[in-house]
């Protein structure tokens, strides 16, 4: 069956001397693997469009018995250049992809939540005022369509203690409205150091806790450290 979809590069590695093995999110299928024969070629080279935050409109072959896809066609749909010239950017949106390639399945489709990393990394092309909310704002709606939507009213999950939603000024008035996807209000808001950390720290461990391997992802101690700088 050949699929022809949306979908944006997680990471991809190098598979022979000239081919690479990409893992996308892709609108229509979820997260997928991909093979793209001859793709480091010096004719016909198509590495650029599998590097991670590439945004794509792919053409694969899906077969049975196999989760290797062969890659048929692939373009450009929409440049994000803007992020790679800006290290705070470019580290949480690399933290994000992370995030997404540890917690969802395999052929799992979620169009929606493909829609919201779509705009949240576009947001993030645009050089937002408070890049903090668009993280915390993706990391909310990864764990409400992943079926674990955050509730400020449980003070702790089995074996973990998780910090008090409200112990900053505005840190409970900023967690519900990333629950509700209401963040309007607060892109222009001054956030405090404590607020920063109480969100941040609230978000962590809630994905830590309902997904493994989240403490491997190599580029989290710098968003942390990111995360809590004020940006106004």
């Amino acid at each position: 069956m050949i699929i022809n979809t949306p979908a944006i590069v997680l990471k991809s590695i190098a598979y022979g001397e000239t081919s690479i093995i990409s893992r996308c999110f892709s609108m229509k299928s979820g997260k997928i693997s991909l093979i793209v024969k001859g793709a480091k070629s010096k004719k016909r080279s198509k590495v650029s469009y599998f590097q991670p935050l590439s945004y794509i409109d792919i053409m694969y072959n899906k077969k049975r018995n196999t989760n290797l896809y062969l890659v048929s066609n692939v373009s450009f749909i929409e440049s994000w250049q803007n992020i790679f010239n800006n290290i705070r950017l470019l580290s949480l949106s690399m933290t994000i992809l992370e995030i997404t390639e540890k917690s969802i399945i395999d052929e799992d489709p979620h169009p929606e939540l493909f829609q919201i990393l779509k705009n949240v990394l576009k947001a993030y092309n645009n050089n937002p005022n408070n890049p903090n909310l668009l993280f915390w704002f993706y990391e909310c709606a990864l764990l409400t369509h992943l079926g674990f939507k955050p509730s400020l009213e449980k003070g702790y999950l089995p074996g973990v203690k998780l910090p008090d939603p409200y112990g900053g000024p505005k840190s409970g008035m900023i967690l519900e409205g990333l629950i509700e996807k209401k963040i309007d209000q607060f892109l222009e808001i001054k956030i405090s150091k404590q607020d920063n950390k109480i969100v941040s720290n609230y978000l962590w461990i809630l994905l830590c806790h309902h997904f493994e391997g989240m403490h491997k992802i190599k580029s989290i101690e710098i968003t942390k450290q990111l995360l809590k700088k004020n940006f106004f």
